[in-house]
C-alpha cells in the first residue's frame, strides 16, 4: 500500500465518530484491498506484526468470518475469544477480561457485545484500537460502510440519492449506522415499516418516515431491507410474522409492479419469506452477494487504516 492520509480517530466505535474524510478513506483503500482479494494470491504482509482479537458475546456468522478472513488476508496473528467458554461465564467483568487478553500483547479488539455503548466503555479504558463489531441496538459501522460502499459500485456518488431503509428500525444496529453514513454522502434516507418498529424521533435524524413499502419502493434508487429482530423484542411489536409478510414483505411480483429498476440489499440473515421472498433475494436486482464479498475488502481497509495510527 502507498502513503495515504491518517484516520482521524484510533478507534472505529461508530459512524457518528467518523468523518466524511474518514468514510471516502476507507472506501479507496477498500478499492485496493479489493484487487487484492480477487488475485490468485490474496494474503499481503501489511499486517504480519499486528494481534487482533476477536471478541465476541453475541452469536455472529457474516461478521465474524468476514473478520477473520480480512484479518488473514493482511497476514495478522489472530485469536478467537467466545464468551460461552471464558471465564466471563464464571463472573469475570469485561473489562478483566479484556484487559487479561491485552496483556498478551494484543494490538487491536474486534469486539460484539449485545450492550448498547461496551467499545466507547473500552476506548476510554484500553490501549489497542477497538473496532465495533455491533453493540446492542447501537452501531454497526462495518455493516453501515460495506453498504454505502456497494452503493457507490452500483450507482455511483451518492449526494441525492434515494435510499430506503425497510423492516425492524427500533431494534437494528445496521438502520442507524446506515443512516449516519448515507447522511454523510449526501443521500436521501427513507425508513419505512410497521409503527411500532419505527422509533418514535427518528425523524430528528434527517429521514423520512414511511409505513407504505411500495410506495417507498417507487420512491427510492435501492432498498436496504432488514429482518425482524425477534431475539431484541421483550414485547410482541406485531401480530405474527405471516401478517408482517403481508403487508411489508417484498416479493418479484410487487417489484415487477414498481416497473422501475432498484437495488435490493440485505444486512442478512435473510428470513425468507417474511422480510423478503426468495424470488426477489435471489433476482438480479438484489446485490447482497456482493455485500458480503465486499465486506472483506471494508474490513481489510478499516483494519489497515487503525494499525496504521500505531
Amino acid at each position: 500500500m502507498g502513503e495515504q492520509a491518517q484516520f482521524s480517530t484510533k478507534h472505529l466505535i461508530g459512524i457518528k465518530y467518523v468523518t466524511t474524510k474518514d468514510i471516502e478513506l476507507i472506501f479507496h483503500t477498500a478499492d485496493e484491498f479489493k484487487e487484492v482479494i480477487n488475485r490468485p494470491i490474496k494474503r499481503v504482509p501489511t499486517l504480519r506484526d499486528v494481534t487482533i482479537a476477536n471478541i465476541f458475546f453475541e452469536n455472529s456468522t457474516r461478521t465474524r468470518i468476514s473478520f477473520e478472513l480480512a484479518e488473514k488476508r493482511l497476514s495478522a496473528d489472530v485469536i478467537n475469544f467466545s464468551a460461552s467458554s471464558s471465564s466471563v461465564s464464571k463472573g469475570e467483568t469485561l473489562l478483566d477480561t479484556v484487559n487479561n487478553i491485552l496483556s498478551m500483547k494484543v494490538d487491536m479488539v474486534v469486539i460484539r457485545h449485545p450492550a448498547a455503548g461496551v467499545p466507547v466503555y473500552l476506548a476510554n479504558r484500553v490501549s489497542a484500537n477497538i473496532i465495533n463489531a455491533g453493540d446492542g441496538t447501537h452501531e454497526h459501522p462495518t455493516q453501515a460502510l460495506l453498504d454505502a460502499y456497494s452503493l457507490i459500485e452500483k450507482l455511483g456518488p451518492l449526494s441525492g440519492k434515494k435510499i430506503a431503509i425497510i423492516g425492524d428500525i427500533l431494534h437494528s444496529r445496521v438502520a442507524l449506522s446506515n443512516i449516519f453514513c448515507l447522511n454523510k454522502l449526501g443521500a436521501r434516507v427513507r425508513v419505512c415499516g410497521p409503527p411500532t418498529l419505527i422509533p418514535k424521533h427518528i425523524a430528528s435524524l434527517g429521514v423520512e418516515v414511511s409505513h407504505d413499502v411500495e410506495s417507498t419502493l417507487r420512491w427510492c434508487d435501492a432498498a436496504n431491507v432488514l429482518r425482524i429482530q425477534l431475539e431484541r423484542q421483550e414485547i410482541p411489536y406485531l401480530p405474527s410474522l405471516r401478517e408482517y409478510a403481508q403487508y411489508y414483505g417484498i416479493n418479484a411480483a410487487m417489484l415487477d409492479r414498481i416497473d422501475k429498476p432498484i437495488l435490493l440489499m440485505h444486512p442478512g440473515p435473510i428470513n425468507r419469506g417474511v422480510e423478503l421472498s426468495s424470488d426477489a433475494a435471489d433476482s438480479k436486482q438484489s446485490i447482497i452477494l456482493q455485500q458480503v464479498e465486499n465486506g472483506v475488502a471494508i474490513r481489510m481497509a478499516v483494519l489497515y487504516l487503525l494499525a496504521n495510527r500505531n
